[in-house]
Formats: C-alpha cells, sequence, structure tokens
C-alpha cells in the first residue's frame, strides 16, 4: 500500500482496523504469540532477502546485518513470547482502609490502533521491534517505513503479509504525502523514529487528536574519556560504537569525545591504530563499512568536513567517494566552537575530539548542551563514574562501553527533552503500548454510615482518625468521647 494512497484511503484503512481491534481479534494470548512467532519465523525464513535489501540501501555486510538488526529483532521476539503471559496478567495491589473489604488490580489494555513511524538508518529493527510491542500489547497496528531505505521499506510490504494478520496489521509505504495522510488520522498511539525537526510534526498532528506520542530522536551524544582507562579496550569499544553496524549513522553513536590536553594524543593514536586494525588501510574499500546512505546526506556529511572552520582539524581519514557514497572514518580534533559540526548533530562517520584542561570542563560542556539520546564515560575512576551518572541528564548511558544498553531488554530505550519522549524495548514495548486500568472490587458488604449524609462532627472526627492512622481518635470518636 502506498501509491494513491491519500487521506480517504488512511482513513478508511484505519476504520477496517479499528472494527478488528473493537471484534477483539487482537486480545488473545493466542493471538499476540502466533504474530509473534510468524516474525520470528519471517527472520529465519527470508534472511537472505532481509540482508539483501539492507545491503542495497545502505551496503551493509551480511555480519553487520545479523548482528546489528536480524538478531536484535529475533531476540526481541523471544524474549517477548518468553515473558507475555505474565506480562498480560493482572497486577494486584494492596488496598486501603476506605474501601475495606475490597480487591484492586491494574488491567494492561491495548490502546487500539497504533502508528509506527521508523527510521532508515536501521530500517528492519527500528520497524519491527516498536511493532513487537504493539502487537504484544494487543493492538492493530500500521508500519509506515522509511522511504529513505526503499529496499527493505518494499521488502516489509511483501513479506509481512505472509506472516501477519492483514485484518490488524499493515504496511503503508512512502513519503511526505502518504505520510501527512496517516497523520491526519486518529490514533490511540504514534511511535516515530527520526529527527526533532520531523518529531515535531509528528507531535503537532498527533495534538489534534490528544494522541499520545513516543519520539525516539537524537542529539550529540558525548564521550567522556578519562586518563584512567585501559586505553586499547577503550579505543576497540569506541570505535566499534561508531562506526561499526553503520558507519556513525545512528542515533546512539559517538558523536563526541571530551578529554584532556594531556591525554589526547595517546587516545588520538590508539584510534587511529584501531580503525586501520578494523578497517585497513583504505577503509573506503572496506567490506565492514556500510557507505552513507544517499547522496543527500552525503551531501550534508562532506559540507560539515569542508566547512573552512574546520580546516586543519582533520587527524585521520577525510577519503570521501561521491560516487560509491563512501565517506572513511574521520576524526578531527578541537574543531571550533563555531563551526556547523559542533552545532549539529553529526549522524555519520565524522568524530569530534574536543579537549579541556580539566575532566570537570567536560562535565560543563555536556551539560550545557541539550539532553542526549546516550551519553558514556571511559575511567577507572569508581567516583567519577558516580558523579557522571549522578550529574549528566540522557535518555541512558553506558560505563566503559558504548550502544550496548541498547542492547538489554531489561532496560528502557528512550530520550528525554530534545532528545525524545518515553520509552520501549522489553516489557517498557508492552507497556508504552498499553493502558494501566485499575480496577477495585467490591461486594455489598462492609457498609460504613461515615460515608453517607447526614455529615455529623463524630463522622468527621473517625474519618480524620481513619486518614491520620490515629486509631486511639477513632475508637474515642466511636464510643463518644469527649462528650459534648
Amino acid at each position: 500500500m502506498g501509491e494513491g494512497f491519500d487521506a480517504a484511503r488512511a482513513a478508511e484503512m484505519v476504520a477496517e482496523l479499528r472494527e478488528s481491534f473493537m471484534a477483539g481479534k487482537t486480545r488473545s494470548f493466542e493471538w499476540r504469540a502466533a504474530q509473534l512467532k510468524g516474525l520470528a519465523r519471517m527472520v529465519d525464513e527470508k534472511e537472505a532477502d532481509i540482508t539483501a535489501a539492507l545491503h542495497d540501501d545502505l551496503a551493509k555486510s551480511q555480519m553487520e546485518s545479523f548482528l546489528s538488526e536480524l538478531s536484535m529483532v529475533k531476540m526481541s521476539c523471544l524474549f517477548t513470547l518468553k515473558e507475555l503471559k505474565r506480562w498480560m496478567k493482572p497486577e494486584k495491589v494492596p488496598t486501603s482502609a476506605t474501601s475495606f473489604p475490597s480487591s484492586a488490580k491494574i488491567m494492561s489494555d491495548p490502546l487500539g490502533v497504533v502508528l509506527v513511524i521508523s527510521a532508515w538508518n536501521y530500517p528492519f529493527l527500528l520497524s519491527i521491534d516498536p511493532v513487537i510491542g504493539a502487537i504484544a500489547a494487543g493492538n492493530a497496528v500500521v508500519l509506515k517505513p522509511s522511504e529513505v531505505a526503499p529496499a527493505t521499506s518494499s521488502l516489509f510490504a511483501r513479506i509481512l503479509p505472509e506472516y501477519l494478520d492483514t485484518s490488524c496489521v499493515r504496511v503503508v509505504e512512502g513519503s511526505i504525502p502518504e505520510t501527512t495522510a496517516l497523520l491526519e488520522q486518529k490514533w490511540d498511539k504514534i511511535l516515530y523514529t527520526g529527527n526533532a525537526r520531523v518529531g515535531r510534526i509528528v507531535m503537532t498532528a498527533a495534538a489534534k487528536h490528544l494522541t499520545p506520542v513516543v519520539l525516539e530522536l537524537g542529539g550529540k551524544c558525548p564521550v567522556l574519556v578519562d586518563s584512567n582507562v585501559d586505553l586499547k579496550v577503550a579505543s576497540k569499544r569506541i570505535v566499534v560504537g561508531k562506526w561499526g553496524g553503520n558507519n556513525g549513522q545512528a542515533c546512539i553513536a559517538p558523536d563526541y569525545i571530551i578529554t584532556t590536553k594531556s591525554f589526547a594524543p595517546q587516545l588520538v593514536d590508539s584510534l587511529i591504530i584501531t580503525l586501520e586494525k578494523f578497517y585497513g588501510k583504505n577503509p573506503l574499500e572496506s567490506a565492514d563499512l556500510s557507505r552513507i546512505v544517499n547522496s543527500n546526506h552525503f551531501s550534508r556529511l562532506t559540507k560539515l568536513l569542508d566547512d573552512e572552520k574546520v580546516s586543519g582539524t582533520i587527524v585521520c581519514g577525510g577519503q570521501r567517494n561521491e560516487k560509491s557514497l563512501r565517506i572513511a572514518p574521520t576524526i578531527l580534533l578541537d574543531v571550533p566552537d563555531d563551526s556547523l559540526i559542533m552545532k549539529e548533530e553529526i549522524f555519520g562517520p565524522l568524530l569530534l575530539i574536543v579537549t579541556v584542561n580539566e575532566l570537570q570542563e567536560g562535565f560543563d560542556l555536556i551539560t550545557s548542551k541539550s539532553k542526549p539520546l546516550a551519553a558514556y564515560l571511559f575511567t577507572k575512576d569508581k567516583k567519577l563514574e558516580h558523579k557522571f551518572v549522578k550529574t549528566v541528564f540522557a535518555g541512558g548511558m553506558a560505563i566503559n562501553d558504548t550502544i550496548l544498553q541498547f542492547t538489554n531488554p531489561h532496560l528502557p530505550f528512550g530520550g528525554v527533552g530534545e532528545s525524545g519522549m518515553g520509552a520501549y524495548h522489553g516489557k517498557f514495548s508492552f507497556d508504552t503500548f498499553s493502558h494501566k486500568k485499575s480496577v477495585l472490587s467490591r461486594g455489598f458488604g462492609g457498609e460504613v454510615s461515615m460515608r453517607y449524609p447526614p455529615y455529623t462532627t463524630k463522622k468527621q472526627r473517625i474519618l480524620r482518625g481513619l486518614i491520620t492512622g490515629n486509631i486511639i481518635a477513632v475508637i474515642l470518636a466511636l464510643i463518644g468521647w469527649p462528650r459534648n
């Protein structure tokens, strides 16, 4: 679905999905489990097709596609299947004296018909992972893949109907017109992954219908590097976090490093050695580095590199090939604060190193900027680690590594401030697509007269005693003391 898709067709589709939802098709554990098993089976049976689409869109290697996308989706499906019955069970909660005798519970209700608008940089993972959560929670779902990854988008339109119930799950291809048509509809929730500019458009459209949103955005993710580290290990983890998987085209990839002036030369040398070990002397020919997604993003990145203010700051890389849309891993040292590359999210293979006299200046620099989606620290100093965790505000963070916080299904993934709102992954995905409905249940006994008019001084004294937990006051009020 895509060509000729307008607001009228969008409204018709949403009405069909809502009819399926209201008929209860998505509510049972059996339906949810069947869809999740279908997705897991799809990963196995269509691995070659998915890998080929990711290569067409981003020139990802087979290993990178499996490691950063297919395996993550498969693990998400299996984890959700394992935990789903427990998640679906009502949660019993305590009751209060005012409702005694009674029982209380929290029910996880599906929201209804939800929209997932995904991103191009991890086009398989960032599309299917939210859909897993939406299905697990019992919703009908529309997936709008990114048109910037056309091969993967086309693949979804072709293969998802083979594995999912199309009366409850649909794919809509297209670009701005199709997305606009979708955003005009009333949804029960929207999850958008992308940039802050479009995030504001999504939020504005959602506000017309009071639709709640989850926005997974980005930001300039900092890495604070202390001199008290295992430099060889730290360099490998920074390099793979920045350039592995997608050649820097990741919302939680390191954007800039902060370290001291005295330690910077050692760090730069170690990063360069690691880069050559991983990607060879000519990284433009490495099969393990993804290309830039399209010519527009290639031009955007070369514009950052060609800014006259960054002239002379490149200490490694800088090579590019416009025909193949490849840019080598590039390190820039002490770029001026007013340069474009210091202001914008890079989202590519360019890594900045900012030097300071003392690490405290690094804390000040990070906290002076918008809250990032991720923040990283490398140190052996536990006091420094404690300070970093306490004072740096970010969607998430990792200590002495990068990216891996994303892979833990027990941790929420989401931004804060400019880097987004809401979270998903594991049970957090289930919760984000559920409504927590409170249910209080009573029999017909246990009547308390003070609840009803006429209201008297005695009733008020009893109530005050109950509220404050003053049992003696309650007893005295019940026996009528002190007597007026």
